[in-house]
C-alpha cells in the first residue's frame, strides 16, 4: 500500500502533459532529431562539394524524407500528446522547406557560381564577381528604372479604376452588361492581349491602330519604336488588363458602405465631391490600400507583354526586370549571372513590400 502511494506521488497533480515524459525519453528524440539533422547536412554538402559528374539529388531527397519521419518520431518522443498534434503542421512545414526555403538557398548558391549552359566548363563558383558585374550592368539599373515607372503608373490605374467603380456602383441603364463588359480584359491572358493588341491592332504596316494614327497626321505610327511612346504602351497594355482586378474589388467596397452614413452626409448638405471627399473616400480607404498593394505585387512581376510585345525593345527601354532576367536565360543562357539578378531582385522585392505594408497600416490609422 505504501508503493502505491509513493509511486502516485511522483507526479504532481498539475503537471503539463511535458512534465510527464520521462528525460530518457526525450533524450532519445532529442538526438533521433539531431542525428537525422546532420545526416540531412553530410549528405547537402557531399552533393554540392564532392558529387561526381552525373549529377542527381536523389540522396538529399531520400535524406530529406527520412528527415521529416525522424523529425515527427522526435516530436512525438519529446513532446508526446503536443507532438501528435504537431504532425498535422508537418507536411505542410516539409513542403515549404523544400518548395521554397531550399531553391531560394540553393538559388543564392547558383547565384555565386560561374555557370553558363553553352560553355563545355559546366559550373563553377565564382564568388561575387557577379554581384560586381550586376552593379556596373547598364541593362540591370535600365530595367529597375523602368519598373520605377510601371510601379508609379499604378497610381493612375488606381484613379481609373475608382471611377469605373463608382460608376458602376451609381443607378445606371445596363449597369450588369457594362459590369460584365468591363471585366473581360481580366478574363484574358496577358500573352493573348499581347497578341490581339500589341502585335495586331498596333502592328505598324496593316494594324487599325497604325492605320487610324496615319489618317490623323502621324506619319510613322510605329508604337513600339520610340523609347517613351514604347514604355507608355506597355503601361496602357498591362493597364487594360488589370485594372478591372482593382476596378471589381473597389466596386465590392462600395456596395457594402452602409447607406445611411451617406445619405445622413446628403441630408447634412453635402454635395456629391464633399460626400466622396469626405465620406466616401476615407471609408473605402482600406480596400483601396489592398487594391492598390495587390496591384502593385501583379506589377513588380511584368514581364510577359514585355517579352511578347517589344522583347525589351527598343534597346531595352522598355525592359522590365523580369524580362530581362528571361532574356539572360534564354538569349544568353547565363544561369550564374542571370541567377544572380534574380536574387537580388527578389531582396529588392522583400525589402519594399515589406515597407510598403508599414507604410499603408500606418498610413490607415492616422486617417481614421
Amino acid at each position: 500500500m505504501a508503493d502505491q502511494t509513493s509511486t502516485a506521488n511522483q507526479w504532481p497533480a498539475d503537471a503539463a502533459p511535458y512534465d510527464l515524459i520521462s528525460p530518457a525519453r526525450r533524450r532519445l528524440g532529442f538526438a533521433l532529431m539531431a542525428v537525422a539533422t546532420l545526416g540531412l547536412l553530410a549528405v547537402i554538402v557531399f552533393e554540392i562539394f564532392y558529387k561526381a559528374e552525373a549529377e542527381t539529388w536523389r540522396p538529399v531527397v531520400y535524406a530529406y524524407v527520412l528527415w521529416g519521419v525522424a523529425l515527427g518520431i522526435g516530436q512525438v518522443l519529446t513532446r508526446g500528446e503536443d507532438g501528435q498534434r504537431a504532425l498535422f503542421l508537418l507536411p505542410a512545414l516539409l513542403f515549404t522547406i523544400a518548395m521554397v526555403i531550399f531553391p531560394t538557398l540553393f538559388g543564392f548558391y547558383i547565384a555565386l557560381t560561374d555557370w553558363n549552359l553553352s560553355s563545355f566548363s559546366g559550373r563553377r563558383f565564382n564568388g561575387l564577381d557577379n554581384f560586381w558585374q550586376m552593379l556596373g550592368d547598364p541593362y540591370y539599373r535600365n530595367a529597375l528604372f523602368n519598373m520605377v515607372l510601371y510601379v508609379l503608373a499604378v497610381a493612375v490605374e488606381y484613379v481609373i479604376a475608382f471611377g469605373l467603380a463608382l460608376l458602376l456602383n451609381a443607378q445606371i441603364r445596363a449597369r450588369k452588361f457594362f459590369r460584365v463588359v468591363f471585366l473581360m480584359p481580366l478574363m484574358l491572358s496577358p500573352v493573348a492581349v499581347s497578341w490581339m493588341i500589341g502585335k495586331s491592332l498596333m502592328e505598324y504596316r496593316f494594324g487599325p491602330a497604325a492605320t487610324l494614327a496615319r489618317h490623323l497626321g502621324w506619319e510613322n505610327p510605329a508604337f513600339f519604336s520610340d523609347p517613351i511612346i514604347a514604355r507608355i504602351a506597355i503601361m496602357v497594355l498591362d493597364a487594360w488588363t488589370f485594372i478591372p482586378f482593382m476596378m471589381i474589388m473597389l466596386l465590392a467596397g462600395l456596395q457594402a458602405m452602409s447607406r445611411e452614413v451617406l445619405e445622413a452626409a446628403r441630408v447634412d448638405g453635402a454635395n456629391a465631391w464633399q460626400t466622396f471627399w469626405q465620406v466616401t473616400f476615407p471609408l473605402m480607404l482600406p480596400v483601396s490600400v489592398t487594391a492598390l498593394i495587390l496591384r502593385i505585387i501583379f506589377k513588380l512581376k511584368l514581364a510577359d507583354i514585355i517579352i511578347t510585345v517589344t522583347s525589351g525593345g527598343p534597346g531595352g527601354a522598355t525592359d522590365s526586370v523580369s524580362s530581362f532576367i528571361y532574356r539572360e536565360y534564354r538569349d544568353r543562357s547565363n544561369v550564374g549571372y542571370g541567377t544572380m539578378l534574380a536574387m537580388a531582385y527578389l531582396v529588392i522585392i522583400v525589402v519594399f513590400v515589406t515597407w510598403l505594408l508599414k507604410f499603408a497600416n500606418r498610413f490607415v490609422r492616422n486617417v481614421n
